[in-house]
């Protein structure tokens, strides 16, 4: 069964989705806080975050929000957004995450991430791949690499990366449904991985279809906030 991962993404310590990763196309939805502790009181166990001003501004901002969420919920977190340091992977764990999710350093500075999955395990770290266009993604999508998907993949799985976080950035925050075949493209390539499909869920029927296809997990976010997805029923599929 499909793991279910609601997100949150934060600007300015509020609950906001951007529409393709644009920071003009955003909506504010109100406060992080709260929407983690009703996660959590459905049945939810496990939150994604993600510091959009961090990711903006090139190191972590919103570790204050991210320590709340964590104090004051037992929410399993994955964070995400300006880690780019030594010091912000530090400033993460220390402010609660489990795990963390680093993408444009495994770009920029693939001996940096080697060092931190040496030293923090897989288990703790997410490796994020942004892709647009069929290219990686970096700094809070602001700019396209010369890396392919499957191949910028490759030498983290041999490296021993288990868990992966990839984005259609084309679908996210559009509700136009999720990219199905890509991430099928990637579970081929390497049927071991614990991929985490991202961008585009729209209702239901989406994530049914994710789990169809053997899609490991899901992260979604507009859909809960624009009533697309009714958490309770949603759970209550994946529990029956």
């Amino acid at each position: 069964m499909i793991e279910l991962i609601p997100a949150i993404d934060i600007i300015d310590g509020k609950c906001v989705r951007l529409t393709k990763g644009d920071y003009d196309q955003k909506t504010v939805y109100g406060n992080p806080i709260d929407m983690a502790k009703e996660f959590e009181r459905i049945g939810y166990n496990r939150l994604h975050v993600v510091d959009l001003d961090g990711a903006k501004s090139k190191h972590i901002v919103n570790d204050a929000v991210l320590r709340a969420i964590t104090t004051e919920t037992n929410l399993t977190v994955d964070f995400g957004g300006g880690i780019k340091t030594d010091e912000d992977l530090e400033k993460a764990f220390a402010a609660g995450a489990s795990m963390v999710t680093v993408g444009s350093i495994a770009v920029t500075n693939p001996d940096l991430f080697m060092g931190w999955l040496e030293k923090y395990s897989a288990e703790k770290m997410i490796l994020g791949a942004d892709v647009r266009h069929g290219k990686i993604s970096i700094n809070g999508w602001k700019e396209d690499s010369d890396e392919d998907l499957l191949s910028f993949l490759e030498k983290y799985v041999n490296a021993g990366v288990k868990n992966v976080l990839c984005t259609e950035i084309s679908k996210d925050g559009t509700l136009s449904g999720p990219a199905i075949d890509l991430y099928r493209q990637v579970m081929d390539a390497y049927p071991a991985l614990h991929l985490i499909a991202s961008g585009g869920v729209s209702s239901k029927e989406d994530i049914i279809a994710l789990d169809a296809a053997s899609i490991p997990a899901v992260v979604f976010g507009k859909a809960i906030y624009e009533g697309k997805i009714n958490l309770k029923e949603l759970w209550d599929w994946q529990n029956a």
